[in-house]
């Protein structure tokens, strides 16, 4: 079972991705509320160089307000993570699959939740 869905985007800058992605994302109700800049951690903690990438914490209230109502412990999985990163084919956008993350959790109502979830973060992805 894979654990997020993908897409690279071939011929476009970093940025202009990201700015795209973002705007995917706030079409389908979320905000993004963390934004980690790996490359930047990874040089100061590590003195290391990698190609760009970065986790955007994506979060559609809405939809965590009637997660955590169903599922009180699930904020310890929120929120959605979204990744981008440079590739030689392109940049990769990857966004978590919350059906996959939510596996371990016995609660039906919770898995329709994580499944209309990946139903909207599959339209980001596919619209970046």
């Amino acid at each position: 079972m894979s654990y997020t869905m993908n897409r690279i985007i071939q011929n476009a800058e970093f940025e202009t991705v990201d700015e795209r992605t973002r705007e995917a994302l706030a079409d389908q109700g979320f905000g993004v509320l963390t934004e980690i800049d790996v490359k930047m951690t990874m040089k100061k903690k590590l003195d290391k160089d990698m190609p760009a990438y970065r986790i955007l914490g994506a979060c559609n209230p809405a939809m965590a307000w009637e997660a955590i109502g169903v599922e009180p412990r699930v904020g310890a999985m929120l929120p959605c993570n979204v990744i981008l990163r440079e590739t030689p084919e392109g940049v990769e956008v990857s966004a978590v699959d919350p059906v996959s993350s939510m596996a371990a959790i016995d609660n039906e109502q919770l898995r329709k939740i994580a499944a209309e979830v990946k139903d909207r973060l599959s339209e980001v992805i596919e619209a970046v």
